[in-house]
């Protein structure tokens, strides 16, 4: 891989949160598809950005993957005060690449590592985060802040205290 096709990561603005958002729409339509029935995913996708979205991104947890020319790639949002991933999307064009995995470590480093780490995650988003050794503690009923719930997974990464 080339320098210039490195992705460059930087901490989010919360002036990125239309952009963020408009990818996060775009992979729920195009990589959540399989996943879900065609009703979720149009509410899901319609769904507009909840009012402490900008916020969130501002608070210091997320993480933007830009290609060289500015272009974003990915991005993961980590909720400080819970430990916990709240997002973590890349362009379906990266998917599979390694990208999802480099946001994710970047996240993590956020982490406090004397705390577990949580998520819900999406059904078709499970194996991705198991190879990050994330455990499966079972179904859940996500509550989006669209209003709709969303079939998931409650996930667990042990504190790197408990994983020595």
């Amino acid at each position: 891989m080339s320098v210039e096709a490195l992705p460059r990561f930087r901490g989010g603005r919360a002036d990125d949160a239309p952009a963020l958002w408009a990818l996060r729409t775009r992979c729920v339509r195009e990589l959540c598809r399989r996943h879900y029935p065609p009703d979720v995913i149009a509410r899901w996708s319609a769904s507009p950005p909840p009012p402490r979205y900008a916020g969130l991104i501002a608070e210091g947890g997320c993480v933007v993957a830009d290609d060289a020319q500015g272009q974003l790639l990915g991005y993961g949002i980590l909720v400080l005060q819970d430990n916990e991933v709240d997002a973590l999307f890349v362009a379906p064009e990266q998917a599979g690449k390694g990208l999802g995995q480099a946001v994710l470590q970047q996240l993590l480093t956020l982490a406090d590592p004397q705390r577990d780490v949580l998520l819900s995650a999406s059904l078709n988003a499970v194996a991705f985060y198991q190879r990050a050794g994330f455990l499966d503690e079972g179904e859940q009923a996500y509550p989006h802040p669209s209003g709709i719930t969303l079939a998931a997974r409650r996930m667990r990464r042990p504190a790197m205290s408990a994983r020595r």
